[in-house]
């Protein structure tokens, strides 16, 4: 699907190529008029992109561990997202830029070519990755309702699970209060230069990249409770570090340390729902799991944007546009006392052991452990699974 999407999007380009301004002249302050038809074919295709993302995320982390063991999930998952951000951040970036200079229509073919490769090296994955009971289902209707209820409920029903969903629904809205309106808050607060706001990234990504080798160490230094509590604390200091400051390299930094910790979260608790899960609901859950997550987002958005526009009413611009990451701060220290009890290290690794043995008693970690060892005896790439899922 995003091949022919990253296709589609090339032709349309290239058939336009004429008319469109080129990257020099952009630079330049081109005033710039939209071009209808190729705006829409990019929005479609920026909507479908969406689609087709969620289902991989989702089939990723619910393949993984039928290829892991669950021991080593953590160093798994960190793994793969090192490779994602070193692709994603510092190798995507200056290749696109670099393209793009060639012709608008380049990136757009080099795009669906990676498309294929990865799914031909999906498509040499052997093995039947498919949970115990699967196939008494095979061929009938698909009961979407019943089945989205079904992970609902399980989810719903979880006494960690359900605490850690609604802890990192309002995390990922929270982040989104302050990001809203942060390329002005970088402009205007920050007094940012183009250069020196490209450069603002480069701190999350050293920082996640860090986290990737770093995480499942610290976490088993740490505990997998104190860890946690450990990112929401940063949460609270870094969020109220960035919204008093003036100097773009603290902020810089902050992004690191921010993003070393949202990996450190990422890597415990993805590889926790990967653990205690039962294989059959795994997808399903973890679709629920990740609305959670994801849709208090544009929620996040929006009040964020209220907030600047509501405080310029009462106070100067440079305070309203501080104004979200003291919001936020507040709000992650109420998230931190909510969350304090209920993500502590003996509850996650009393969940993580009674899941392990469900599967265990139920046949389930045995028949992974199979199908694990078919795929490499049968000579099939055993995985290079997801990106940062939370």
């Amino acid at each position: 699907g995003e091949l022919l999407e990253s296709l589609a999007v090339a032709f349309a380009v290239l058939a336009r190529q004429g008319s469109l301004p080129a990257p020099d002249e952009i630079a330049a302050g081109l005033e710039l008029t939209t071009d209808a038809a190729l705006y829409t074919t990019v929005l479609l295709a920026s909507l479908f992109f969406g689609f087709a993302e969620v289902l991989r995320d989702n089939a990723a982390q619910t393949i993984l561990p039928a290829i892991v063991e669950p021991e080593g999930l953590e160093k798994a998952n960190g793994q793969m997202w090192g490779v994602e951000m070193v692709a994603n951040s510092f190798v995507g970036p200056p290749l696109g830029s670099l393209l793009i200079g060639i012709a608008f229509a380049v990136p757009f073919f080099f795009d669906a070519g990676t498309f294929a490769v990865a799914a031909a090296m999906v498509w040499l994955i052997s093995g039947v990755f498919r949970a115990d009971g699967a196939d008494e289902t095979k061929g009938t209707k698909i009961d979407w309702k019943g089945e989205i209820s079904e992970g609902f409920g399980w989810l719903w029903r979880h006494p960690l699970l359900r605490p850690m969903a609604i802890i990192l629904g309002f995390m990922n809205g929270l982040g989104m209060v302050t990001f809203a309106t942060f390329v002005l808050f970088a402009q205007e607060v920050l007094g940012t230069s183009a250069f020196e706001f490209s450069i603002l990234g480069t701190g999350a990504a050293i920082g996640g990249l860090a986290g990737t080798f770093l995480a499942s160490k610290v976490s088993a230094k740490l505990g997998s409770g104190t860890s946690l509590f450990l990112t929401l604390s940063a949460s609270v200091f870094i969020t109220a570090i960035i919204g008093v400051s003036s100097n773009w390299l603290i902020v810089w930094a902050a992004f690191g340390v921010f993003t070393f910790t949202a990996i450190l979260w990422n890597v415990i608790t993805v590889s926790l729902r990967q653990t205690i899960i039962p294989d059959r609901l795994l997808g399903r859950v973890n679709s629920v799991y990740r609305f959670f997550a994801w849709g208090m987002m544009p929620i996040g958005s929006a009040i964020g944007g209220a907030l600047v526009v509501g405080s310029e009413v009462f106070f100067e611009r440079e305070l309203s546009l501080r104004m979200p990451w003291f919001v936020a701060a507040a709000a992650y220290v109420l998230l931190l006392l909510y969350a304090a009890p209920k993500l502590t290290t003996e509850k996650i690794e009393a969940a993580r052991a009674e899941g392990i043995a469900a599967k265990e008693a139920s046949g389930e970690s045995t028949s992974i452990g199979e199908i694990a060892d078919d795929a490499l005896s049968e000579g099939g790439v055993p995985g290079a699974p997801p990106p940062i899922d939370d």
